[in-house]
């Protein structure tokens, strides 16, 4: 279950299990373990193709040869907001995914082989950062594992923004496994939000709230979602839910008039979620 996996220690918290376990929710018959097993068997590839060579980065070179040239990963730039790209059984099935999702495949598999990686929530691009001894490395996972030095980073901004961001420290900072899974479902919610799939976006929500319970935005999301779908004893318990720790929210009055529109029965499916 998603909720045992989350009451971990980020430390104990297995990454691509919780991401697999987000996917559960599509496919209900999904099997976690083969799919691990999955990253398990890529991981022992590399380890019999190098034998006994140990070094981090010849084991990262080939790691990354592995994924992007000899099993073909790659970002899919054709269909970036197929919900498809940010599941994982589907990303290990069909080879393509967002830079999240396959930065997650990465590191999952370079953990199993003691690299030292780890996540970038760099804005709008996900990066894994590799910690060497003697080299900080940025790794692109959606352009088939380019490498790049930190000092690079700006270009990769440039791309996104056309120049009007600037860099700073913190776009650099490490991103922890819950960081990930939030950055994970927060882009289903968009993309199930944007298509006015109300189920799948409330579920997507839920499983928000199980990382962070006491969050305003979710607890909002959440309310608005049900009253959507015709729940709306509940949706109007959320919503005064969110109100009371939420006093001095910007939409107040927004909320309140959507709480009494619900209470009398006048709830015409309006209210936004941002």
């Amino acid at each position: 279950m998603l909720a045992d996996e989350l009451s971990r220690s980020e430390a104990e918290l297995d990454l691509g299990r919780a991401s697999l376990l987000i996917a559960a929710e599509e496919y209900p018959q999904l099997s976690v373990d083969l799919y691990l097993a999955r990253l398990d068997q890529v991981a022992e590839e590399v380890k019999d193709r190098l034998a006994n060579e140990t070094a981090p980065l010849v084991v990262l070179n080939d790691l990354l040869k592995t994924l992007y040239e000899r099993r073909k990963y790659a970002g899919n730039r054709t269909a970036y907001y197929d919900p498809r790209n940010s599941f994982l059984n589907d990303v290990l099935d069909r080879g393509v995914g967002i830079p999240l999702t396959l930065g997650i495949v990465l590191l999952e598999i370079g953990w199993r082989l003691d690299l030292p990686l780890e996540g970038v929530n760099f804005p709008g691009h996900f990066l894994i950062r590799y910690s060497g001894s003697e080299v900080l490395l940025l790794i692109d996972p959606f352009d088939k594992g380019k490498i790049r030095f930190e000092d690079e980073a700006q270009q990769l901004l440039d791309q996104a923004y056309g120049g009007a961001v600037a860099m700073r420290d913190d776009f650099l900072r490490s991103a922890s496994k819950r960081d990930m899974l939030t950055r994970l479902l927060t882009n289903l919610k968009g993309i199930y939000t944007k298509i006015s799939d109300d189920r799948r976006a409330l579920g997507v929500v839920e499983r928000l709230l199980m990382i962070w319970p006491t969050s305003p935005t979710e607890s909002r999301a959440r309310g608005i979602l049900l009253a959507r779908l015709g729940r709306h004893e509940d949706a109007a318990r959320q919503l005064e839910a969110y109100l009371r720790v939420s006093p001095s929210a910007d939409d107040r009055g927004h909320v309140q008039d959507i709480v009494r529109e619900l209470r009398s029965g006048r709830y015409d499916g309006d209210g936004g979620l941002e």
